[in-house]
């Protein structure tokens, strides 16, 4: 992993403050990407961010259109097997699975099942009684604390995941808050187990920005002209866009990376998170082309739209004032 490129945290994404009041990769056109990515990994509570199945009662992605592409909900224990180890006939699997269940992370006092997804908590029911509620309480403590502890956060998706790695939404906790602590290779084999399970075009903008984190901007193209892609909703969609934008950019391409983000379609008018997201990555991707004018007006725009400060935008506009940019 590659810390100085790609924040002590792991996320990619564009620009915005940490609780410790660091900057966090401001620079990766990632428009100030929370990590969501279209997926429901799961963030803490009071965040705005959608549809995160690890996430909060009362968002709305589990019932009609998920963040998947697909009508419903994830089929609830998945079809197949670990490929990864979670064989019960492999040799050493159940003391293997008794030492992690002894090395379990602490669950926070604060943790309270019913936060989660009632949807997620449906899910679990293909669990024992007692497995499922420690299932519940390891999701929920990975949401609280995904935004201000990515490590612990990915520890308890960890311990969801060996208990019940045939749940789907198990997997796709581990692939999100592997993601968010820059654990790129495991978020990349979380996430397409996820998948399989699952089914759907969903968490391509996540995976694609595994594959730049990998150093394989190619592949995150890949994934982007991809025929799962045209069947992004809107907000997933201009997710994936501010990737493959960062993958140009990332080969140097950088007129491509204005051109790409251009076809996502940002608009100074629009309002809400991903707006705010698009904005600053068009201001970002402006600027690598020396647009500076150009770019410190989306800049702006981007301040006006992020109402819940999901980027380093004031950062960014000093740093143009600073500069003399007219």
């Amino acid at each position: 992993m590659d810390d100085d490129r790609h924040g002590k945290d792991g996320r990619r994404g564009g620009g915005r403050r940490d609780n410790d009041g660091q900057r966090r990769n401001s620079r990766d056109a990632r428009g100030g990407h929370r990590g969501n990515g279209g997926g429901r990994g799961g963030h803490g509570r009071g965040r705005n961010d959608r549809n995160e199945r690890g996430g909060q009662r009362g968002r709305s992605g589990r019932g009609g259109q998920n963040r998947r592409g697909g009508k419903g909900h994830a089929q609830r224990a998945g079809r197949e097997r670990d490929r990864a180890g979670l064989n019960p006939q492999r040799p050493g699997f159940r003391e293997e699975r008794l030492n992690n269940r002894m090395n379990e992370p602490e669950i926070p006092s604060d943790v309270d099942i019913q936060d989660l997804d009632p949807m997620v908590l449906q899910d679990l029911k293909v669990l024992s009684k007692q497995n499922a509620e420690k299932v519940a309480q390891h999701l929920a403590a990975a949401a609280i604390l995904m935004d201000e502890s990515p490590r612990r956060a990915l520890e308890h998706a960890r311990a969801a995941k060996d208990r019940a790695g045939r749940v789907a939404v198990t997997r796709e906790t581990n692939g999100i808050a592997a993601y968010r602590a820059g654990e790129w290779h495991e978020a990349l084999s979380e996430l397409r187990a996820a998948r399989r399970m699952s089914g759907g075009p969903g968490l391509l903008a996540v995976m694609a920005d595994c594959e730049r984190g990998l150093g394989r901007p190619e592949r995150a193209l890949e994934l982007a002209r991809g025929e799962d892609a045209q069947k992004l909703d809107h907000d997933s969609a201009i997710e994936l866009a501010i990737v493959a934008a960062g993958a140009r950019a990332d080969m140097g391409d950088h007129d491509s990376a204005v051109t790409t983000i251009e076809a996502a379609g940002p608009d100074k008018k629009a309002k809400g998170p991903e707006a705010a997201r698009l904005s600053y990555a068009y201001a970002d991707a402006l600027l690598s082309v020396d647009r500076r004018a150009e770019a410190r007006e989306w800049f702006l725009a981007a301040r006006r739209q992020d109402e819940f400060g999901v980027t380093d935008v004031e950062d960014r506009l000093a740093e143009l004032d600073r500069g003399g940019v007219e």
